[in-house]
Protein backbone atom coordinates (compact mmCIF):
# COMPACT_ATOMS: atom_id res chain seq x y z
CA UNK A 1 0.00 0.00 0.00
CA UNK A 2 1.23 3.25 -1.10
CA UNK A 3 -0.12 6.50 1.95
CA UNK A 4 0.31 9.85 1.72
CA UNK A 5 0.47 12.36 5.01
CA UNK A 6 -0.33 15.93 4.16
CA UNK A 7 0.64 17.89 7.29
CA UNK A 8 2.58 21.16 6.28
CA UNK A 9 2.69 23.11 9.39
CA UNK A 10 3.52 24.38 11.92
CA UNK A 11 6.59 22.69 13.01
CA UNK A 12 5.61 21.64 16.86
CA UNK A 13 2.33 20.48 14.67
CA UNK A 14 4.54 18.44 12.22
CA UNK A 15 6.05 16.34 15.55
CA UNK A 16 2.68 15.55 17.00
CA UNK A 17 2.08 13.78 13.96
CA UNK A 18 4.87 11.79 14.01
CA UNK A 19 3.51 8.74 15.88
CA UNK A 20 0.67 8.19 12.90
CA UNK A 21 4.19 6.63 11.02
CA UNK A 22 4.88 3.99 13.66
CA UNK A 23 0.66 3.25 13.79
CA UNK A 24 0.79 2.68 9.98
CA UNK A 25 3.85 0.77 10.02
CA UNK A 26 2.58 -1.60 13.11
CA UNK A 27 -1.10 -1.82 10.95
CA UNK A 28 -0.05 -1.90 7.59
CA UNK A 29 3.73 -3.71 7.97
CA UNK A 30 5.71 -2.56 4.52
CA UNK A 31 3.76 0.33 3.89
CA UNK A 32 5.08 3.58 1.59
CA UNK A 33 4.38 6.70 3.22
CA UNK A 34 4.79 9.87 1.40
CA UNK A 35 4.82 13.29 3.38
CA UNK A 36 4.10 16.91 2.27
CA UNK A 37 5.61 19.48 4.30
CA UNK A 38 6.37 23.42 4.22
CA UNK A 39 9.69 23.90 3.15
CA UNK A 40 11.18 24.83 6.62
CA UNK A 41 9.82 22.02 8.28
CA UNK A 42 11.52 19.56 6.42
CA UNK A 43 14.54 18.79 8.61
CA UNK A 44 12.30 16.77 11.31
CA UNK A 45 11.37 14.44 8.86
CA UNK A 46 14.12 14.13 6.52
CA UNK A 47 15.73 10.42 6.99
CA UNK A 48 13.14 9.18 9.25
CA UNK A 49 13.55 5.65 8.33
CA UNK A 50 9.57 4.98 7.87
CA UNK A 51 8.94 7.91 5.25
CA UNK A 52 9.74 7.02 1.51
CA UNK A 53 9.75 10.40 0.28
CA UNK A 54 9.41 14.11 1.70
CA UNK A 55 7.49 16.12 -0.75
CA UNK A 56 8.12 20.08 -0.22
CA UNK A 57 5.47 23.05 -0.70
CA UNK A 58 5.68 26.56 -0.55
CA UNK A 59 2.41 27.86 0.29
CA UNK A 60 3.23 30.85 2.14
CA UNK A 61 4.75 32.21 -0.93
CA UNK A 62 2.21 30.88 -3.46
CA UNK A 63 -0.63 32.61 -0.88
CA UNK A 64 1.45 36.15 -1.62
CA UNK A 65 1.52 35.49 -5.24
CA UNK A 66 -0.97 33.12 -6.39
CA UNK A 67 -0.96 34.18 -10.07
CA UNK A 68 2.22 34.61 -10.53
CA UNK A 69 4.23 31.88 -12.99
CA UNK A 70 6.47 30.53 -10.54
CA UNK A 71 3.57 29.55 -8.01
CA UNK A 72 1.96 27.92 -11.06
CA UNK A 73 5.11 25.93 -12.25
CA UNK A 74 6.00 24.63 -8.33
CA UNK A 75 2.41 23.67 -7.43
CA UNK A 76 2.31 21.82 -11.13
CA UNK A 77 5.45 20.30 -10.17
CA UNK A 78 4.42 19.17 -7.10
CA UNK A 79 1.05 17.85 -8.21
CA UNK A 80 2.77 15.61 -11.23
CA UNK A 81 5.35 14.10 -8.63
CA UNK A 82 2.39 13.16 -6.30
CA UNK A 83 0.46 11.48 -9.22
CA UNK A 84 3.46 9.71 -10.34
CA UNK A 85 3.26 7.89 -6.90
CA UNK A 86 -0.22 6.41 -7.53
CA UNK A 87 -1.15 6.90 -3.80
CA UNK A 88 -3.72 4.12 -2.73
CA UNK A 89 -4.47 6.67 0.00
CA UNK A 90 -4.29 10.18 1.37
CA UNK A 91 -5.03 11.09 4.78
CA UNK A 92 -5.20 15.76 5.39
CA UNK A 93 -4.30 15.74 8.64
CA UNK A 94 -4.27 19.23 8.68
CA UNK A 95 -7.89 20.56 7.79
CA UNK A 96 -7.43 23.76 5.84
CA UNK A 97 -8.05 24.85 2.24
CA UNK A 98 -4.62 24.01 1.34
CA UNK A 99 -4.16 21.10 2.85
CA UNK A 100 -6.93 19.49 1.20
CA UNK A 101 -6.07 21.18 -1.88
CA UNK A 102 -2.73 19.22 -2.09
CA UNK A 103 -4.98 16.15 -0.65
CA UNK A 104 -6.81 15.91 -3.88
CA UNK A 105 -4.07 17.14 -6.12
CA UNK A 106 -2.59 14.12 -5.21
CA UNK A 107 -4.72 11.81 -6.86
CA UNK A 108 -5.86 9.48 -4.36
CA UNK A 109 -8.81 7.98 -4.70
CA UNK A 110 -9.59 7.56 -1.32
CA UNK A 111 -9.01 10.93 0.55
CA UNK A 112 -9.40 10.69 4.54
CA UNK A 113 -9.67 13.98 6.31
CA UNK A 114 -11.58 15.86 9.04
CA UNK A 115 -15.45 15.98 9.51
CA UNK A 116 -17.19 19.75 9.27
CA UNK A 117 -16.42 19.71 13.25
CA UNK A 118 -12.79 19.31 12.71
CA UNK A 119 -11.73 21.07 10.27
CA UNK A 120 -10.11 24.76 10.55
CA UNK A 121 -11.66 25.87 7.39
CA UNK A 122 -14.94 24.86 6.18
CA UNK A 123 -13.55 24.66 1.88
CA UNK A 124 -11.35 21.88 3.50
CA UNK A 125 -14.58 19.53 2.93
CA UNK A 126 -15.01 19.27 -0.74
CA UNK A 127 -11.48 17.44 -1.14
CA UNK A 128 -11.71 14.89 0.96
CA UNK A 129 -14.38 11.80 0.58
CA UNK A 130 -13.75 10.18 3.90
CA UNK A 131 -14.80 12.71 6.60
CA UNK A 132 -13.99 11.34 10.32
CA UNK A 133 -15.59 12.44 13.64
CA UNK A 134 -13.35 13.10 16.20
CA UNK A 135 -14.45 11.57 19.86
CA UNK A 136 -13.83 12.75 23.13
CA UNK A 137 -10.85 11.09 23.38
CA UNK A 138 -9.45 12.58 20.52
CA UNK A 139 -8.44 15.90 21.97
CA UNK A 140 -5.07 16.09 22.00
CA UNK A 141 -3.40 17.50 18.63
CA UNK A 142 -1.41 13.88 17.94
CA UNK A 143 -4.48 12.30 18.66
CA UNK A 144 -6.55 13.84 16.40
CA UNK A 145 -3.93 12.46 13.40
CA UNK A 146 -3.94 8.80 14.79
CA UNK A 147 -8.02 8.79 14.67
CA UNK A 148 -8.40 9.47 10.98
CA UNK A 149 -5.57 7.20 9.78
CA UNK A 150 -7.03 4.82 12.16
CA UNK A 151 -10.41 4.72 10.64
CA UNK A 152 -9.60 3.20 7.48
CA UNK A 153 -7.79 0.06 9.09
CA UNK A 154 -9.85 -0.69 11.88
CA UNK A 155 -7.79 -0.67 14.77
CA UNK A 156 -8.04 2.11 17.62
CA UNK A 157 -4.86 3.77 18.55
CA UNK A 158 -5.65 3.83 21.81
CA UNK A 159 -3.52 1.66 24.43
CA UNK A 160 -0.85 1.17 21.46
CA UNK A 161 2.69 1.55 22.22
CA UNK A 162 3.65 4.27 19.46
CA UNK A 163 7.33 5.20 19.39
CA UNK A 164 8.62 8.82 17.46
CA UNK A 165 11.77 9.66 16.49
CA UNK A 166 13.29 12.35 14.53
CA UNK A 167 16.54 11.31 12.80
CA UNK A 168 19.89 13.04 12.66
CA UNK A 169 23.19 12.52 11.12
CA UNK A 170 26.37 10.98 12.88
CA UNK A 171 27.55 13.59 11.46
CA UNK A 172 25.67 16.35 13.72
CA UNK A 173 25.15 13.59 17.05
CA UNK A 174 29.41 13.86 16.91
CA UNK A 175 29.42 18.11 16.40
CA UNK A 176 26.58 18.07 19.37
CA UNK A 177 29.11 15.86 21.55
CA UNK A 178 31.85 17.85 20.91
CA UNK A 179 30.03 21.07 22.02
CA UNK A 180 28.92 19.21 25.16
CA UNK A 181 32.74 18.47 25.77
CA UNK A 182 33.71 22.14 26.16
CA UNK A 183 31.02 22.57 29.04
CA UNK A 184 31.73 22.41 32.76
CA UNK A 185 30.32 18.79 34.74
CA UNK A 186 27.08 18.82 35.66
CA UNK A 187 23.32 18.92 34.18
CA UNK A 188 22.55 20.53 31.16
CA UNK A 189 19.28 22.72 30.55
CA UNK A 190 17.99 24.73 27.76
CA UNK A 191 15.91 27.69 27.71
CA UNK A 192 14.04 28.38 24.62
CA UNK A 193 12.46 31.91 24.99
CA UNK A 194 11.08 32.53 21.52
CA UNK A 195 7.90 31.83 19.55
CA UNK A 196 5.90 33.12 16.85
CA UNK A 197 3.00 34.32 18.76
CA UNK A 198 3.59 36.92 21.33
CA UNK A 199 0.66 35.37 23.55
CA UNK A 200 2.64 32.52 23.71
CA UNK A 201 6.17 34.37 25.18
CA UNK A 202 7.06 34.66 28.70
CA UNK A 203 7.94 37.89 30.33
CA UNK A 204 12.32 37.90 30.59
CA UNK A 205 12.10 38.67 34.18
CA UNK A 206 10.78 35.34 34.77
CA UNK A 207 13.33 33.48 32.70
CA UNK A 208 15.74 35.24 34.90
CA UNK A 209 14.33 34.34 37.95
CA UNK A 210 13.80 30.75 36.75
CA UNK A 211 17.51 30.79 35.32
CA UNK A 212 19.08 32.01 39.38
CA UNK A 213 16.56 29.39 40.81
CA UNK A 214 18.18 26.53 38.62
CA UNK A 215 21.61 27.20 39.36
CA UNK A 216 21.09 28.07 43.06
CA UNK A 217 19.39 24.33 42.89
CA UNK A 218 21.79 22.67 40.90
CA UNK A 219 25.14 24.52 41.44
CA UNK A 220 27.48 22.76 38.54
CA UNK A 221 24.47 22.84 35.97
CA UNK A 222 24.89 24.77 32.53
CA UNK A 223 21.97 26.52 31.00
CA UNK A 224 22.00 27.18 27.00
CA UNK A 225 20.27 29.18 25.37
CA UNK A 226 18.64 28.33 21.63
CA UNK A 227 16.91 31.50 19.24
CA UNK A 228 15.47 31.49 16.27
CA UNK A 229 15.92 35.19 14.53
CA UNK A 230 17.86 38.08 15.26
CA UNK A 231 15.22 39.34 18.13
CA UNK A 232 15.31 36.22 20.19
CA UNK A 233 18.72 36.30 20.40
CA UNK A 234 18.92 39.93 21.58
CA UNK A 235 16.66 38.39 24.08
CA UNK A 236 18.19 35.30 25.25
CA UNK A 237 21.34 37.73 25.57
CA UNK A 238 19.72 40.07 27.83
CA UNK A 239 18.52 36.63 29.92
CA UNK A 240 21.93 35.20 29.98
CA UNK A 241 23.65 37.94 30.88
CA UNK A 242 21.35 38.69 34.15
CA UNK A 243 20.94 34.80 35.08
CA UNK A 244 25.24 35.06 35.02
CA UNK A 245 27.15 31.40 36.45
CA UNK A 246 27.29 29.58 33.62
CA UNK A 247 24.58 30.72 31.38
CA UNK A 248 25.67 30.25 27.29
CA UNK A 249 24.19 31.19 23.95
CA UNK A 250 24.15 28.64 21.61
CA UNK A 251 25.42 29.32 17.87
CA UNK A 252 23.09 29.17 15.23
CA UNK A 253 22.15 25.67 14.27
CA UNK A 254 19.82 23.88 11.33
CA UNK A 255 16.86 22.17 12.92
CA UNK A 256 19.24 18.62 12.32
CA UNK A 257 21.56 19.73 14.44
CA UNK A 258 19.61 21.05 17.29
CA UNK A 259 17.48 18.06 17.64
CA UNK A 260 20.83 16.48 17.91
CA UNK A 261 21.71 18.15 20.98
CA UNK A 262 18.70 18.16 22.03
CA UNK A 263 19.01 14.27 22.17
CA UNK A 264 22.02 14.52 24.87
CA UNK A 265 21.22 17.08 27.37
CA UNK A 266 19.21 16.59 30.79
CA UNK A 267 15.85 18.99 30.19
CA UNK A 268 14.18 21.81 28.06
CA UNK A 269 12.26 24.58 29.33
CA UNK A 270 9.67 26.43 27.03
CA UNK A 271 6.51 27.09 25.47
CA UNK A 272 4.32 25.99 23.48
CA UNK A 273 7.01 26.22 20.83
CA UNK A 274 8.69 24.05 18.21
CA UNK A 275 11.96 23.17 19.80
CA UNK A 276 9.86 22.24 23.20
CA UNK A 277 8.22 19.61 21.19
CA UNK A 278 11.27 18.30 19.16
CA UNK A 279 12.90 17.41 22.58
CA UNK A 280 9.46 15.55 23.44
CA UNK A 281 9.93 13.99 20.69
CA UNK A 282 13.49 12.78 20.80
CA UNK A 283 12.29 11.52 24.93
CA UNK A 284 14.30 14.53 26.91
CA UNK A 285 12.59 15.76 29.94
CA UNK A 286 10.74 18.90 29.11
CA UNK A 287 8.76 21.55 31.23
CA UNK A 288 6.79 24.03 29.79
CA UNK A 289 4.03 26.73 29.81
CA UNK A 290 0.58 27.28 27.61
CA UNK A 291 -1.12 31.15 27.67
CA UNK A 292 -2.95 31.36 24.45
CA UNK A 293 -3.16 27.39 23.89
CA UNK A 294 -4.16 24.38 25.67
CA UNK A 295 -1.26 22.01 27.46
CA UNK A 296 -4.11 19.12 27.24
CA UNK A 297 -4.28 19.80 23.31
CA UNK A 298 -1.05 20.55 22.75
CA UNK A 299 1.42 19.28 25.50
CA UNK A 300 3.97 17.26 24.98
CA UNK A 301 2.84 13.47 26.27
CA UNK A 302 4.87 11.77 28.69
CA UNK A 303 5.57 10.83 32.46
CA UNK A 304 8.94 12.78 32.26
CA UNK A 305 6.90 15.95 30.15
CA UNK A 306 5.25 18.33 32.68
CA UNK A 307 3.04 21.66 31.69
CA UNK A 308 2.09 24.72 33.56
CA UNK A 309 -1.14 26.54 32.38
CA UNK A 310 -1.76 29.79 32.64
CA UNK A 311 -4.64 29.81 35.98
CA UNK A 312 -6.74 32.72 33.75
CA UNK A 313 -10.08 32.02 32.85
CA UNK A 314 -9.61 32.96 29.18
CA UNK A 315 -6.18 30.98 29.29
CA UNK A 316 -6.10 28.88 25.99
CA UNK A 317 -7.72 31.66 23.77
CA UNK A 318 -6.10 30.92 20.71
CA UNK A 319 -5.52 34.58 20.30
CA UNK A 320 -2.49 36.10 18.86
CA UNK A 321 -2.58 39.44 20.54
CA UNK A 322 -4.44 40.58 23.64
CA UNK A 323 -4.88 43.63 25.67
CA UNK A 324 -4.71 41.34 29.29
CA UNK A 325 -1.14 39.73 27.51
CA UNK A 326 0.90 41.24 30.11
CA UNK A 327 -1.61 39.69 32.54
CA UNK A 328 -1.54 36.77 31.12
CA UNK A 329 2.30 36.32 31.22
CA UNK A 330 2.84 37.45 34.81
CA UNK A 331 0.38 34.53 35.52
CA UNK A 332 2.94 32.14 35.09
CA UNK A 333 5.67 31.91 37.83
CA UNK A 334 9.08 30.51 38.01
CA UNK A 335 8.40 28.46 40.79
CA UNK A 336 5.74 26.62 39.41
CA UNK A 337 8.42 26.03 36.54
CA UNK A 338 10.92 25.09 38.74
CA UNK A 339 8.57 22.69 41.23
CA UNK A 340 7.88 21.01 37.76
CA UNK A 341 11.98 20.60 36.99
CA UNK A 342 12.45 18.92 40.75
CA UNK A 343 9.81 16.64 40.33
CA UNK A 344 10.92 15.50 37.23
CA UNK A 345 15.24 15.47 38.13
CA UNK A 346 14.18 14.21 41.82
Amino acid sequence: MRALIVKVSALGDVVHTLPVLDYLQQVSPGIEIDWVVEEGNQEVLEGHPLIRKVHLVRTRAWRKAPFSFKTWQETAKVKRELQERRFDISFDLQGNFKSGLITWLSGAQRRYGFDRDGVREPLNLIFTNNQVPLRRQDSHVSARALRVVSVPFGKDYTGMRLSTNIYTSPEDDAAAEAFLSTLADGLVFLFHYGTTWETKLWREEGWIELGKLLQSKFRDSTILFSWGNDGERAAAERIAAAVNGNARILPRMTLKSLCAFLKKIDLVAGGDTGPVHMAAAVGTPTVSFYRATDAKRNGPKGENQLHVQSPLHCHACLRKECDRDRQCRESITADALMQNIERILG
